[in-house]
């Protein structure tokens, strides 16, 4: 399930991001501070709710029912002081909680009223420092983070870095993140081995447990080309090992035979994408995105995306949005009942796939100047609605809450 996570948390960082500054701006002098005192400098909540259905559930297979919910939520709380140097330390705390339910997960074991995953909730801490400087606008920082679901938990930490020129038109970010995760091994009922628990809280038979550990690192490079046009390139490699197939999902064979999903301990990913941003006046920006993706079990992917927030007042504006998405899927997937028994890996999961995608959709945003409802302190209220569609007949919705105080 954590791949609908990572869904949800990109939309959380879009409807964060989709607003922010994109022109270079002068950096303001705060040397001249005047107190050290920390404060809070801003506060985001964000809520959404997220629901899919369709066939293909890789749990039994390839086929059966992907209905999921997922209702997330986030909490951050970001404070600022000025240190002796006059240089600006930023502490941002967040705090995530998710709860799912999962059709498909009950099928784990389905005689039991207590199957793995049939429904969790995740939560997920972290803390981030970063020290700035308003001069120069250069940064780095430090990030701790947590999360722990049913079956499995992570700890993760990371650095990163920002540099920007003289002129302030050409930025440079870096980030380097390590997660280290156990997961445990829960396995279909049928393909249990004599004495091996289900892993529920309420089984006391034993279970294994796997590492799986993920190393990534972030490089962007941004450049104001003209006072209209801005030009964002990233590259982001990352590599995984461990335990990286999902036991519980089953598999089936030319020859009538069940095996749990196999899949290589190692994964190398390199996407490489590049954004382009353009000011067409006082009241349209317009968006744009490409991004290619590939790795070593074979997938390659290919994604576009345009958004055009339009200003309809000083402080009301709409965005609307249209992303597609290609993809190629691993050498290691074949649909129900078609792998080869002499197969040395091998899944059916359709997130592996070949296969497209649409996902359409609209973000409105409120920011009067005397605050949202008259309140001063209440800076900003988002709401962000998208629905997915997908060529394996997989369907989603969701629709995001966004509120900032300052």
């Amino acid at each position: 399930m954590r791949k609908i996570y990572l869904c949800v948390a990109a939309l959380y960082l879009g409807i964060v991001a989709s607003h922010a500054q994109t022109k270079a701006l002068p950096v303001k002098d705060s040397s001249n501070y005047e107190t050290r005192k920390l404060k809070i400098e801003e506060i985001n909540i964000i809520s959404a709710y997220y629901h899919q259905n369709g066939n293909n559930s890789a749990v039994t297979g390839g086929i059966g029912t992907e209905n999921l919910t997922d209702f997330a939520n986030t909490f951050d709380l970001q404070l600022s002081k000025y240190g002796a140097s006059g240089k600006k330390h930023t502490f941002t705390f967040e705090l995530g909680v998710d709860h799912y339910t999962s059709a498909s997960s009950d099928k784990i074991d389905p005689n039991s009223i207590s199957s793995a995953s049939r429904q969790d909730t995740r939560v997920y801490p972290s803390l981030n420092w970063t020290v700035s400087n308003d001069k120069t606008g250069n940064a780095f920082g430090l990030t701790g983070s947590y999360s722990h679901e049913f079956d499995y938990q992570s700890f993760g930490g990371g650095i990163n870095l920002i540099r920007v020129s003289k002129d302030k038109n050409t930025q440079f970010d870096f980030k380097g993140m390590v997660f280290l995760d156990t997961w445990k091994v829960i396995l279909p009922v049928e393909l249990r081995p004599p004495g091996y628990g289900s892993g529920s809280n309420k089984d006391d038979r034993p279970v294994d447990h796997s590492p799986r550990n993920s190393f990534s690192t972030s490089f962007s490079l941004s450049q104001v080309l003209t006072t209209r046009l801005q030009a964002l390139l990233i590259i982001e490699p990352s590599y995984q090992h461990g335990l990286l197939a999902t036991k519980y999902q089953r598999d089936y064979f030319t020859d009538g035979s069940e095996r749990v999903e196999n899949l290589p301990g190692s994964r190398y990913k390199l996407p490489i994408a590049v954004r382009f941003n353009y000011f067409l006046d006082d009241h349209f920006v317009i968006r744009t995105f490409y991004r290619y993706y590939m790795d070593n079990w074979g997938i390659r992917a290919h994604t576009a995306e345009v958004e055009i927030p339009v200003k309809l007042t000083s402080f009301v504006s709409v965005s609307p949005y249209y992303r597609y998405n290609n993809q190629q899927g691993t050498r290691y997937f074949a649909t129900y009942g078609q792998h080869k028994p002499t197969d040395t890996y091998y899944t059916s999961d359709y997130d592996l796939s070949t296969l497209h995608s649409n996902f359409v959709g609209a973000n409105i945003r409120l920011s009067p100047p005397t605050g949202v409802f008259g309140w001063q302190h209440f800076n900003s209220l988002e709401i962000r609605a998208g629905h997915y569609m997908r060529s394996t007949g997989l369907n989603s919705n969701i629709i995001t809450l966004a509120m900032k105080f300052k």
